[in-house]
Parts: C-alpha cells; structure tokens; sequence
C-alpha cells in the first residue's frame, strides 16, 4: 500500500490548524472536508487495486496541488516550511511512479537506489520537520504577541474613546457651571450694588435727620429772639410816643443783644450747612488737611442727633477725651467721616439693644477718644453694650455679614469702612470686645 494517502491526510489535517485564523476559514474548511472525504475514498480504491498507477497518479496530482496552494496563498504561509520538509519525500514517490510508468525494467534496475533515497528523504523530512516546528513556536509566539499588543490597542483605543466621551461630558458640565457662576456672580454684583446703594442712602438719612436736627437749634434761638425783638420794637415805639428815654435805652440793649443772639446762631446754622455740604460732596479720593477733633466730634453729634430724631425715647451718654495735639491729618474727609458715622450708630444701637434687654440699673454710655501716638492717630469708639460674641469675630468685616436682625443691617457698614481705612488711607480698623460687657472699635490712620 502507498504512504501517499497518510501524507495527504496528515497535510490536510496541518493545514486546517495553520488557517485557524483566516478570515476565510469556513471557505477553506468546507474545501478541506470535501479532500478529507475524497483521500479517504482513494484509500480505500487504493487498498483494493494494490499499487495501481492511476489511483497512484491521482495521490501525485492531489497533492501537487496542496502543495500549489500552500505556496500560491498567502493564508498558508505559516505550513511552508512543513511543506519544505516533505518535498524529498514527494518527489521519490513520483519520480519512482514516472519511471515504473515510462519503462517498468529501467524501475527494476534503479529500484535499489531509489530506495537508498528513502531514509535520506526521511531524515530531511524529520529535520526539516524539527525546524518548521520551532519556526511555527517562533510565529505563534510572535502572532500571540501581536494579537495581545493589538487587544491592548483595541483597550487602550476603547479607554481613550471613553476619556474623550468622559472630557467631552466634562467639559460640557464645566462650561455648564463656568455660564451659572457667571450668573450668579452677575445677580451678586447687582445685589452688592443694591445693598451699598441702600447703606449709603441709610447714611444719607441719618446724616440729613442729624443735620436737621442741628439746624433746628439755631433756627430755634433765631426765631425766638426775632420774636422777642418784634415785640421789643413795639414797646420801644410805645416809649417813643410817651418821650421815656430810659426805657428806649433799655428796650434798645435789649434788642441789641438779642439781634447779636441771632447772628451766632444764623452764623452756627451756615456753618453746620457749609460743613455738611463741604462733607457730603462727591468723594474724589483727594486727602486734604482736616481737624481730626472737629471731625470726629460733628459725625458723632450728628450720629446722636440723627437717632434721637429717628426715635425721641433715644438717650445715651456720651464721653469725650479729644487729644489736642493731634492737629490736622491728610484724609479724605467724607470717607473717614463716613467710617466714624458708621462706628457711632454701631455703638449707639449696641447701648440701646442692651437698654431695652436689660433688667437692673443700666446706663447706657458711649466713649470716644482721640490720640497721637508717634506718628500715628487713634480715634477709639468704646460702648458698654452687650459686646460682640465670639463665634462672629472672624467674620465682622466679611460683606454681608450682620448680628443685628433681617432688616435692621446690610451687613457692608464695617466690610466698607474697613476697605477705606486700610486701602484708603494705609491705617488699621482694630475690634476688641468682651460679650457682656464692651466693644471698642480702634481706627489707626498715618498722622502726616
């Protein structure tokens, strides 16, 4: 029986594993079914016939053109070398055929070389064999290499695609909350404007009541001396008509001095005016010499003044030590005059809340002072109110932040007047506070 049929079948079989990642492998294994079936049929027409040459033929021809497609396709490039290894072998068995087919007596006299062939063919085959093996571990190992390099692609390519979705997905979140902060800072900024704009109108209101209030005294002490003075004039007419001369004499001192009464007081009310509007001109942020004393003394009387118009059960007292050596300082007087303002109505409301909560004997009282130190001034408002706790300490000069109920404060008084004193004018806005018992606030400013 030939060998050729156990060739065929072993190939067919390698070939099957070699294209097991073809992407035409259902092609190529129906192809290699139908040969399986065809080798198998040839076996058996081979076992019966015995060394018939056209079955013979047929074997040769069968895998000439296993060994055509091996070399012609590119899938089968990994079973080449194995194919390599069978050639010897192949070509003995058809050499041996075409001799026995063209003169069966030339076959007898060569048929002992050819057999001398043989195990040189079969060496080979084992050698060659024994090399394609290792060259296949070679290739599958470096195929192995690939395909995990490629499925750490296809990973590294999913986890970057999914990067991007997660940026993209960011970055729209990120764009999303960048537009709603922009939102919400522009509504805080209108709202900011809207509160300084209430607290400034709120210190044009105290102001304008403490004002009023300053001017009603003189005005007061005017009218009533032109009054007394009209009716001085009347009696001094009567007394003209009856010829008294020592009446006319006293009725004219008396108008005298009362006419003298009205031009300190309507001197008092035009100075209260000029310094209120001298005051209360648009800032230009120009520092100018200024009496420290004289300013801290009319913001604190129109502080008290303006609150005892606002509500007539208002009562405090108030205690002054003024530093005469302090002279004049360079300060923009409006802003300052606001700071101490500020300061004041603080104090009053602090000595007035303690009032009202109070149940023993109290006395509601506000200190003020002024001091040169060196080459620094200290203006110190002191009030024995309820003090300022501790927990608020850290956050008195934050905006918005108030310990007076909704309502009664925008919570920037003390956030402005700390900006103008320590941006404005290059000083220090300094709190000490004892809940129970004190609060004093300390402005220090450059005194040249």
């Amino acid at each position: 029986m030939s060998i050729e049929p156990f060739i065929a079948f072993f190939l067919i079989r390698y070939l099957k594993k070699c294209i097991k990642d073809s992407p035409q492998l259902a092609k190529w294994d129906q192809i290699f079914s139908y040969t399986t079936y065809a080798i198998i049929s040839l076996f058996i027409i081979d076992a019966v016939l015995h060394n018939n040459l056209a079955i013979a033929w047929i074997w040769h021809a069968l895998m000439l053109v296993v060994f055509w497609h091996v070399f012609n396709k590119e899938e089968f490039t990994p079973a080449r070398p194995f194919i390599v290894a069978f050639v010897p072998l192949v070509i003995l068995l058809i050499a041996s055929d075409l001799v026995k087919t063209i003169n069966i007596d030339l076959y007898h006299n060569i048929e002992n070389y050819i057999g001398f062939a043989y195990p040189f063919a079969i060496v080979w085959l084992i050698a060659m064999w024994i090399i394609a093996r290792k060259q296949k571990k070679a290739l599958d190992k470096e195929r192995e290499i690939r395909q995990q390099e490629e499925q750490q692609n296809k990973i590294v390519a999913a986890r970057k695609a999914e990067l991007e979705e997660l940026v993209a997905a960011r970055t729209s979140e990120l764009t999303y909350q960048k537009e709603e902060l922009e939102h919400a800072l522009a509504d805080l900024k209108t709202t900011q404007a809207q509160l300084i704009q209430k607290e400034k109108m709120a210190s044009l209101g105290e102001l304008t009541a403490g004002i009023a209030h300053e001017i009603q005294n003189p005005l007061n002490f005017v009218n009533n001396f032109s009054e007394v003075s009209v009716e001085l004039v009347q009696e001094l007419e009567k007394e003209v008509s009856e010829g008294n001369k020592e009446e006319m004499m006293a009725i004219t001192s008396n108008i005298k001095q009362n006419l003298q009464k009205v031009v300190a007081h309507g001197k008092r009310a035009d100075a209260i005016v000029k310094g209120m509007l001298q005051h209360s001109r648009v800032s230009s942020g120009q520092k100018e010499a200024t009496d420290i004393n004289a300013l801290t003394d009319e913001y604190l009387r129109l502080s008290y003044h303006g609150l005892r118009a606002k509500d007539k059960s208002f009562n405090a007292t108030i205690k002054t030590q003024f530093d005469e050596q302090i002279g004049k300082a360079n300060v923009v007087s409006q802003d300052l005059g606001r700071v101490l303002l500020n300061l004041f109505n603080n104090a009053f409301y602090a000595v007035t809340d303690r009032r009202n909560n109070s149940v023993g004997a109290y006395e509601p009282t506000v200190f003020v002072t002024t001091k040169k130190a060196g080459n620094k001034i200290k203006i110190c408002v002191r009030d024995n109110g309820m003090g300022i706790p501790q927990k608020a300490m850290d956050k008195i000069f934050q905006p918005f932040f108030t310990t007076k109920p909704t309502g009664e404060g925008t919570g920037l008084g003390l956030s402005l007047s700390y900006d103008i004193i320590t941006k404005g004018h290059s000083g220090e806005l300094k709190v000490d506070t004892r809940e129970g018992e004190y609060t004093e606030f300390t402005v220090i400013i450059p005194a040249t």
